[in-house]
């Protein structure tokens, strides 16, 4: 029998290890991912989906685990290739990971969506909970540092995140429309909970929550909706968010990242040493290990995050 639909957002490396959790938690059918698209972009003539790529591969088993992005067993001849060229080398393609781009490409050019190709990846890897984009439209996150505004893989990749960053926009956000499965499930009946992964709040989560309609479908589920710290101790476990946050001037912590999505949230996980900085807020915290470095690390979280948003919709 099952107990409802959660419903997770998430970006790519920190995301993708709660998702995972969540689907060894959970039955397939009980189970949608939300992947925010912000990210993607087109390189070498090829659509690039990070965030969904590594969801996906993660999903199906098939991720690097050393690098937590990318196909395991990965060669780089293609690259290799490339670099002797003169081509443009500083975004790595590995030869397997190549082919799920080349194929997108020519899917999307052909006229399918990015979810009917995202479903038939997934189907074919043998992924049985549901992965979506937040949409099929263009949205793209561009940051202003202090030398103008760049591409987000500009930023991020190229240059190793360096800038100052001083704005984010998600351009075409504004006239995008939600995913209409993401939206539904939003809307419907058989909510359990949201859970907002551990990902990067303001270019993982913010671009998802940035498109019209589904911000205040979260909002108005009436389920728990549940967010897990992406900061431990002042610092971020990978990626550049408590960076970000002190250079948009905001406390890199915990209780900063819990103050960011404010009343969206009515629980939030985070580190028992961090939960003492969270006592003034006025949501439910539950101090939990956040540091997933095992499959079993993965799959407790999933399991603290259902509990606790089964406590909150049963005190509600």
């Amino acid at each position: 029998m099952s107990d409802g639909l959660v419903v997770a957002l998430s970006g790519g490396v920190g995301g993708a290890k709660l998702a995972l959790g969540l689907s060894r938690a959970l039955p397939a059918r009980d189970l949608l991912v939300i992947a925010n698209t912000g990210d993607d972009f087109e390189h070498l003539g090829l659509s690039i989906s990070p965030d969904i790529d590594t969801l996906m591969y993660a999903l199906a088993g098939v991720d690097n685990p050393a690098t937590g992005w990318g196909r395991r067993d990965e060669t780089w001849s293609f690259m290799d290739s490339i670099a002797a060229l003169g081509g443009a080398d500083w975004f790595r393609l590995g030869d397997r990971d190549l082919a799920t781009h080349v194929e997108r490409t020519r899917r999307l050019r052909a006229g399918e969506t990015l979810s009917q190709v995202t479903a038939d990846f997934c189907r074919r890897l043998g992924i049985g909970p549901r992965l979506l984009p937040m949409s099929d439209d263009r949205v793209r996150t561009r940051v202003q540092s202090d030398g103008g505004w760049i591409d987000f893989q500009d930023y991020f990749v190229r240059q190793q995140c360096r800038p100052v960053v001083r704005k984010l926009a998600f351009d075409g956000a504004a006239a995008a429309r939600p995913q209409p499965e993401v939206l539904a499930a939003l809307r419907g009946g058989g909510l359990r909970a949201i859970v907002i992964c551990p990902s990067n709040p303001f270019i993982s989560i913010e671009p998802i929550l940035a498109v019209p309609g589904l911000r205040d479908a979260i909002a108005q589920s009436g389920v728990p909706v549940v967010a897990v710290s992406p900061i431990i101790g002042g610092r971020a476990v990978k990626g550049p968010t408590a960076k970000m946050m002190q250079e948009l001037g905001l406390e890199a912590s915990a209780a900063g990242v819990a103050r960011h999505y404010g009343d969206l949230l009515s629980v939030y996980v985070a580190e028992p040493d961090d939960a003492a900085s969270l006592a003034g807020l006025r949501l439910k915290v539950v101090a939990a290990p956040t540091l997933m470095t095992s499959l079993a690390d993965r799959e407790a979280l999933a399991r603290v995050v259902l509990d606790a948003a089964d406590a909150r919709r049963r005190a509600a």
